[in-house]
């Protein structure tokens, strides 16, 4: 790791931190320290630092907003790369919207329903990046990012660039193809349409007030815990199955939210995969259905 710091120092590749703790970088506040954290100062840099990283064999992981993340209590034994200002920019040029990675997705919302152009206002309760959207297909209230996204900037693991068109990226319910092929969105462009800002603006003040009084905005949690399985709402199940409020260790099923998993200030990473566990078996014991996660795990469980 000494050699590999090194190399990333004298490449000057961006900001290098050693034994970085990852806990104040996820929303549930949890996780151990990673050996090193880069953040790269341009995309050319960020190249560079996976071009090094897979030469020198170190495992490594990208860190966005850490929204549906959990790290282990230990960390992670290799390199997290997240990224920073250098990929938050955002252009407007007509209904079409150019938004680096790294940029929040509300505030993306929130910037667009201001020029009067609809169709994020899903996306004001979703406290990820533009990069972890596409990802993910992050979606609420009935809308995706399959609906608005034209194309993506990713760099593959190989160090390859390549822009991905909407239908390249095999769109799901909360998949896309960079599930199984590795790679690193940096930009993406949406296409929107032109609204009415008061309209607009009305929307998000409905969506953000129903979030207020449905969801444990003031508690650390990663958002749903688990998918709706075809057919149900997973909430729904894990409140009739009597758990909301059980608690292991420091985490909780949300009293507010039963698709919740809340940080009562002391949770371990072992203390919500505890919990975790026992709601899959609770739901498929009581209902018979598999409760699928969509948190990402990382580091040493």
């Amino acid at each position: 790791m000494q050699e590999l710091v090194a190399e990333l120092l004298a490449h000057e590749v961006g900001e290098v931190l050693l034994n970085e703790p990852l806990a104040p970088y996820t929303t549930w506040k949890i996780g151990g320290p990673a050996d090193v954290m880069v953040v790269p100062s341009s995309k050319e840099k960020l190249a560079q630092t996976v071009r090094l990283l897979n030469r020198s064999g170190t495992p490594w992981f990208l860190l966005g907003r850490g929204s549906n993340l959990l790290v282990a209590d230990a960390g992670y034994r290799g390199a997290v790369i997240r990224l920073g200002t250098a990929f938050e920019q955002v252009v407007f040029d007509g209904e079409f919207v150019h938004a680096g990675a790294a940029l929040s997705f509300i505030k993306l919302s929130v910037l667009a329903g201001k020029m009067g152009l609809t169709g994020l206002e899903f996306a004001g309760g979703i406290p990820g990046s533009v990069g972890g959207a596409v990802y993910m297909n992050a979606g609420a209230h009935g809308a995706d990012v399959s609906r608005i996204l034209i194309k993506a900037e990713v760099l593959l693991e190989s160090g390859e660039w390549m822009t991905l068109e909407q239908s390249d990226l095999q769109y799901a319910y909360r998949h896309s193809v960079l599930h199984e092929t590795r790679g690193i969105v940096t930009e993406a462009l949406f296409r929107l349409d032109n609204g009415d800002r008061k309209e607009i603006a009305a929307a998000m003040a409905v969506n953000k007030d129903r979030r207020r009084r449905t969801q444990p905005l003031q508690q650390p949690c990663a958002g749903s815990t688990f998918r709706n399985p075809s057919g149900h709402y997973a909430a729904k199940l894990i409140e009739d199955a009597g758990l909301k409020g059980y608690r292991t260790g420091g985490a909780e099923v949300s009293a507010v939210h039963a698709n919740f998993i809340v940080n009562n200030g002391q949770a371990k990473a072992r203390d919500v995969l505890a919990l975790i566990a026992h709601i899959q078996e609770s739901v498929k014991e009581r209902f018979g259905v598999e409760l699928v996660p969509e948190v990402m795990k990382v580091g040493e469980f």
